[in-house]
């Protein structure tokens, strides 16, 4: 498997945890969802709209233009859940998007992220693996969150493996996504 193609499946693997992590999130009540909890961020919303900001930061410098800290103003952009939602799978779809375009040159150019006190240079794949363990770092916060609400925490430490193809035919149905599209 090429650098490319991996960081592609990453890229898809990435937006189905997020389906299924935001659907389950979908059943919970507003106040669930804004209720304190115990994590890095105090609530299910806060830590939502946080992994969405930080992929606002790195997808915009991985295209090529940057929003820096405007990423991070307000700092929950998205207190309805509905909102947050659609940006979320906006931005999933932009990541998968970006990882389709790669090509041996743009997976080694240098990024360029604006910080306070000075200008972040990084490779590009350099950036996409920070941003995939981001997610996982925060989504799996919000899945220990969602044990102390009504609703399950769904699955989410599964890849694709070939012979499951079945346990994840509806989700990818719902995402508009195929194995080809993965894989080929």
């Amino acid at each position: 498997m090429t650098p490319q193609r991996y960081l592609l499946a990453q890229a898809y693997n990435n937006a189905w945890a997020n389906h299924r992590l935001l659907k389950a999130c979908a059943e919970l009540s507003p106040g669930e969802l804004d209720a304190t909890r115990i994590g890095f961020f105090p609530s299910i919303i806060h830590t939502l709209n946080h992994i969405l900001t930080v992929d606002w930061l790195y997808i915009s410098a991985l295209e090529g233009d940057c929003v820096g800290a405007a990423a991070f103003e307000p700092e929950i952009p998205f207190p309805a859940f509905a909102d947050l939602d659609r940006e979320q799978r906006a931005a999933d779809r932009r990541l998968i998007d970006h990882c389709r375009r790669l090509d041996e040159k743009t997976i080694a150019e240098e990024i360029r992220i604006p910080r306070a006190e000075h200008v972040q240079v990084e490779r590009a794949d350099r950036i996409l693996l920070h941003l995939f363990q981001h997610q996982v770092h925060h989504r799996g916060q919000v899945h220990a969150m969602l044990s102390g609400t009504s609703v399950a925490p769904p699955q989410l430490d599964e890849f694709f493996a070939a012979d499951e193809e079945k346990l994840r035919a509806q989700d990818f149905a719902e995402l508009g996504f195929t194995e080809a599209m993965i894989w080929s």
